[in-house]
């Protein structure tokens, strides 16, 4: 079986067709998104009309969320934007995804970790930076789920971890945003370091699980260019380059 991860397209729909390109030249089985689809200065609606005409697995990221309860004082800027443009059909769809999905009894499809769709699996967060998750930490949010394969999103890295008893966490990365900053839960930076789009392939051969992670050049330029007509000038660093400052 080879499935392809998508997450974190962030309305960046580019960068999604040329991931699907990259998808179909390498021929998959399956394609999975993982949340996070809509949310950014880009195109929402445009975005959202494309993933409902699919037939894929699509999960509900913390942006999901957030949009169907968006809060006007303090929502996130990104969730607002996108908010202003989708209409209720789309909202209607959003709220339909789940949250995780068992592919089989041993893929388990999630955003953040397979019980929170906020928490980071890979990396921890530490007042003075980001840095990747211990052993004991990726067990504590693992929980008792026992999957051969778990596959997650949300902080934009691209990265696998093979526990000790065999499962592998895959993370395929951001489709559409290479870099951004948060504050939760202390203030930091995530920062991939090039505009390509990011996504991953999964194979289950011989009886274990392989990841390819992947990187998709796209016309970043301009796509950060609209970022920035739509007032985000931080996004629009991000989009051309994979980092926060110049």
């Amino acid at each position: 079986m080879r499935i392809a991860l998508l997450s974190d397209i962030h309305g960046n729909l580019p960068a999604l067709h040329a991931v699907l390109s990259d998808v179909k030249r390498r021929g998959v089985d399956h394609i999975v998104n993982l949340g996070d689809s809509l949310s950014g200065p880009l195109f929402p609606a445009e975005t959202a009309e494309f993933l409902m005409q699919q037939s894929w697995i699509q999960l509900a990221g913390n942006h999901e969320r957030q949009l169907l309860h968006f809060n006007a004082l303090n929502g996130a800027e990104a969730d607002r934007f996108a908010l202003s443009r989708l209409t209720p059909s789309m909202l209607d769809w959003l709220a339909g995804l789940p949250p995780s999905v068992w592919m089989d009894e041993e893929v388990l499809l999630c955003h953040g970790t397979p019980h929170s769709d906020l928490i980071y699996f890979l990396e921890t967060v530490e007042p003075q930076r980001m840095r990747l998750a211990n052993l004991a930490e990726i067990a504590q949010r693992r929980g008792e789920v026992r999957a051969r394969l778990i596959c997650c999103g949300h902080t934009h890295v691209p990265r696998a971890v093979k526990t000790p008893d065999g499962t592998l966490i895959v993370n395929p990365g951001s489709v559409g945003l290479q870099a951004y900053d948060d504050d939760h839960p202390f203030p930091h930076l995530v920062e991939n370091g090039s505009p390509d789009a990011r996504y991953a392939i999964v194979e289950r051969h011989n009886g274990a699980w392989h990841a390819a992670l992947l990187t998709v050049p796209y016309a970043c330029n301009e796509v950060a260019d609209l970022a920035l007509t739509n007032g985000r000038p931080d996004w629009e660093i991000a989009l051309r380059s994979g980092f926060m400052s110049h």
